[in-house]
């Protein structure tokens, strides 16, 4: 099999650590070398050490195999002027994947240029067949459950579940990564997009990765969290996840003086103690989760001396260890995580 060689479709999004967070996500965990970036509205930059081509035909002599999409638009639409860049991409022989919710797979004109070109499409949010309810599984599998969970989306769920296991496997610990989410699955190759699952069949398909990370030898499984609780648009993805999964551990993500959810005007964010007592409050009652860290995301503050007094007055809030696993390193809160374990 052909080593696989990627191109990052950024569209318009390439510097938005909001809706670029695929890209972001696949560039820094991802096993396959991204080649370059696809933006129009950046040619010539760099992201990463990456250059940014601003056509589909300026990629070419960076040798990809496979085009993926790395925008999460609002919605999981596809923006109008994206279709001619697919068909780019499927014309110029690259297999694409996406993880929109509007399936490249299932459109008749794509398809029909694929089948031409002798390429693949793949869908990374198109749940397997044959989900149901929760069969009670994910309290008989013999690991330690670690589920991330968030004052708002896209805020460091899925990259503070990939550091804490490195971590663990950094210190010789059987750990596994559960993706529930496009960009995890394009990290780890497997998992299942929770948030186009049914809503009867989310949390069973919760229980499915639980057990399917324990038959993969995982001792402690790092959940990747989706959406939250408090989220206007987003909440009913987080409680399937968190009553599928059966954690027993939770790490409450939060980015460093947010007040508000990005993206809904009016929507507070509760204090931190506030937060921790409704997760714990709304765990499956048959295994009572609790917040055993805090993961807090300081990619907005400027230094380090800054980052740390915001860390420190997050603990003194929450009675809580907290630490930011990106900036600072994930072993405070693993150390945390086993403690409590």
């Amino acid at each position: 099999m052909a080593a696989r060689r990627i191109l990052i479709l950024g569209e318009g999004f390439s510097d938005d650590a909001h809706y670029g967070k695929t890209m972001r996500g696949i560039v820094r965990y991802g096993p396959d070398p991204v080649v370059a970036i696809l933006d129009s509205k950046r040619p010539g930059a760099i992201h990463e050490g990456i250059p940014i081509v601003g056509a589909v035909e300026d990629a070419l002599p960076y040798e990809p195999t496979v085009a993926v999409v790395g925008v999460a638009t609002q919605g999981g639409r596809f923006p109008p002027a994206w279709r001619e860049l697919l068909k780019q991409c499927i014309a110029a022989g690259l297999d694409v994947e996406s993880g929109l919710h509007e399936f490249v797979s299932e459109d008749p004109e794509l398809t029909e240029l694929a089948l031409e070109r002798g390429v693949e499409l793949r869908d990374l949010r198109k749940p397997p067949e044959g989900l149901s309810v929760p069969t009670g599984a994910n309290l008989e599998i013999d690991a330690a459950i670690v589920l991330t969970v968030g004052s708002d989306c896209a805020i460091g769920k899925k990259t503070v579940a990939v550091e804490l296991d490195r971590e663990a496997r950094g210190r010789g610990l059987a750990s596994v990564f559960v993706p529930t989410g496009q960009t995890g699955i394009a990290i780890a190759g497997w998992g299942i997009a929770v948030d186009a699952v049914v809503a009867d069949f989310l949390a069973g398909a919760a229980e499915q990765l639980v057990v399917e990370g324990a038959r993969r030898g995982g001792e402690i499984l790092f959940v990747e969290g989706q959406g939250s609780l408090v989220h206007p648009m987003y909440s009913g993805v987080t409680l399937g996840l968190v009553h599928g999964a059966a954690p027993h551990l939770l790490v409450l993500c939060h980015s460093a003086g947010a007040t508000e959810i990005e993206g809904s005007p009016g929507h507070a964010i509760p204090p931190l103690p506030e937060l921790v007592e409704l997760h714990e409050r709304i765990a499956l009652p048959a295994r009572k989760a609790t917040v055993a860290c805090v993961a807090l995301n300081t990619a907005g503050v400027e230094d380090d001396e800054e980052a740390l007094a915001a860390i420190a007055s997050v603990a003194e809030e929450t009675g809580l260890p907290t630490d930011d696993a990106v900036r600072f390193g994930a072993q405070h809160l693993l150390d945390a995580l086993l403690a409590r374990l």
